[in-house]
């Protein structure tokens, strides 16, 4: 699970993303709103630790765009601000949780471990894109009536394609997105799943449903 830290306060930051990495999780941190919308609309994120105050664009501002990004994606609010009219401000526009600091890590955790568990019993069980069919708790690929087993890995990566499909993606997003971290430039490890992906789910005689955008990355398009 990949979680997005958004705090200025760069102690702060680090302590909340060592605990939470020793807890299990993935963490990227953001230090301003920009870097965190950035960040979300090319990498996404399971959940967002998100604080109001921060240097630029203040908190209630980052969570409306994410909101226009993506509304199921749940946003813990993180705040010295312990008023209720902060509170309810945070929730009416789209928080799931609301946490003011100084706060207790393990309650933190808990609350993040609650919404994950929302957040993934509230997700459809199956991704479908035209006639392939990815189930999401056998991790089978299934096109044209053709079922196939998946590494875990190409189950990532395939996912991750069809949540979004149509869009050209890069490399580099498909690796901080996939593989949780950044691999040498010259890596050539997502063309080579792409590659296992291609030889499991492409018909003789079609063309394939993983396109190559040259100079882009990779795009999912399922032939109409």
């Amino acid at each position: 699970m990949r979680i997005l830290v958004v705090e200025d306060e760069s102690r702060v930051a680090s302590f909340i993303s060592k605990g939470l990495e020793g807890a299990g999780y993935v963490t990227e941190v953001a230090g301003d709103g920009s870097t965190a919308l950035d960040s979300f609309r090319e990498r996404g994120a399971d959940l967002v630790l998100l604080d109001v105050g921060l240097p630029d664009i203040d908190g209630f501002s980052v969570l409306k765009e994410v909101r226009k990004i993506d509304q199921d994606t749940p946003v813990i609010m993180l705040t010295a601000r312990g008023d209720v009219a902060s509170r309810v401000q945070g929730l009416d526009l789209g928080a799931d949780d609301y946490l003011p600091k100084p706060f207790d890590f393990d309650e933190l955790v808990a609350r993040i471990r609650a919404q994950l568990r929302h957040s993934g019993q509230s997700q459809a069980a199956v991704l479908q894109a035209g006639d392939l069919i990815l189930d999401l708790k056998t991790r089978r690929a299934e096109r044209g009536g053709r079922a196939t087993d998946l590494t875990s890995r190409e189950f990532a990566l395939l996912e991750f394609l069809m949540r979004h499909e149509g869009q050209v993606l890069s490399r580099s997003q498909i690796l901080g997105s996939v593989w949780g971290y950044s691999f040498d430039p010259q890596s050539n490890v997502v063309d080579v799943y792409v590659g296992y992906l291609r030889g499991k789910l492409d018909r003789a005689g079609e063309n394939t449903i993983i396109e190559t955008v040259r100079g882009g990355g990779y795009r999912l398009r399922v032939p109409a």
